[in-house]
């Protein structure tokens, strides 16, 4: 296993032209300038990813669904929904994004890394199995979950997601399925109005979501505490073969879109807590995906703080 925290990158997520969205190409510009500046950079080894096929999205999305996706991306759309822009080229972006999920997966599943992080665009945690929303088209991490699944043998698996907004995409896709463990904080109430303590699963999945509704102005001190007395427990008693986190950095206190009041320092404890339940099951296998962050310099700060721990991670080997 080299030591080195890879980092999985392609220049076509800034073709996918969004204007004056706030999920635009700047967030990736901002977020490879940081990486490649860091102190830490020589520590990073840089992927570029295989696309997905449409076949592959179809682990957890129905062939239906991918099929209008494709269909109406490339025939010009410009809107899937209100919130959710796209272009020309927003098709090939969102399978390499997928692909990133499905390349760094395998990778660390294999030892080749100890962990991975996919700045990846457009994001994929409100992508359901048959819908397109909140910026999102194909839920990336589901895709990735999913593969190591099927592919490498890996029997159960937990995705920590932090993002500002619930991931409703993940949870819709897992919610019946106790092979996987699905945590969000998330700021409550808020968009897309789902998440709320009550939905903990159904069926044979009943208690594999854990939904840590935070309220307005809630900062790395309440974070640490949901995340030491609630999370770190939940995901041990659980017991995944790897986590994945949906790495959502609108909840800087200096975001748009946000409400939360965390800071870099407290993304990277966040990140810090992540690694380290990592390493007290077991395997040490992390690989995480970019999902929200509006505002550039936060974004661009917090994402190096969570890089940083990642990278201190693969030096304990």
């Amino acid at each position: 296993m080299t030591p080195k925290t890879a980092i999985y990158y392609d220049p076509i997520f800034l073709a996918h032209d969004t204007g004056n969205h706030p999920e635009n190409h700047h967030r990736l510009e901002a977020i490879v300038k940081k990486l490649k500046s860091s102190s830490f950079h020589s520590r990073l080894e840089w992927v570029k990813p295989e696309p997905a096929t449409p076949t592959q999205v179809e682990i957890v999305h129905s062939p239906h669904y991918v099929r209008w996706l494709e269909e109406r991306i490339l025939l010009g759309a410009h809107y899937l929904d209100a919130d959710t822009v796209v272009c020309h080229e927003s098709w090939e972006a969102a399978l390499t994004a997928a692909g990133e999920l499905i390349g760094a997966a395998r990778a660390v599943a294999e030892g080749k890394y100890k962990n991975a992080f996919c700045a990846v665009r457009p994001p994929g945690h409100h992508a359901e199995a048959g819908r397109a929303m909140g910026f999102c088209l194909i839920n990336n991490v589901a895709v990735g979950a999913r593969t190591v699944q099927r592919e490498m043998g890996l029997d159960k698996v937990a995705v920590i997601d932090f993002d500002v907004h619930h991931g409703n995409g993940t949870q819709h896709i897992f919610y019946d399925d106790p092979s996987v463990f699905y945590v969000s904080t998330h700021l409550w109430p808020h968009y897309p109005g789902t998440g709320s303590e009550d939905e903990t699963g159904e069926g044979a999945g009943k208690g594999t979501t854990l939904n840590i509704p935070m309220t307005q102005g809630d900062g790395d001190e309440a974070f640490a505490e949901k995340f030491d007395k609630v999370i770190v427990p939940a995901v041990l008693k659980f017991r995944p073969e790897m986590i994945f986190i949906s790495a959502g950095f609108d909840g800087h206190k200096n975001d748009p879109l946000g409400g939360l009041a965390l800071t870099e320092a407290g993304f990277a404890a966040i990140t810090r807590k992540i690694a380290q339940l990592a390493d007290d099951l077991g395997h040490g296998r992390v690989v995480s995906a970019l999902e929200g962050g509006y505002d550039l310099p936060a974004l661009a700060a917090s994402v190096g703080a969570h890089v940083g721990e990642l990278v201190k991670a693969g030096k304990k080997e």
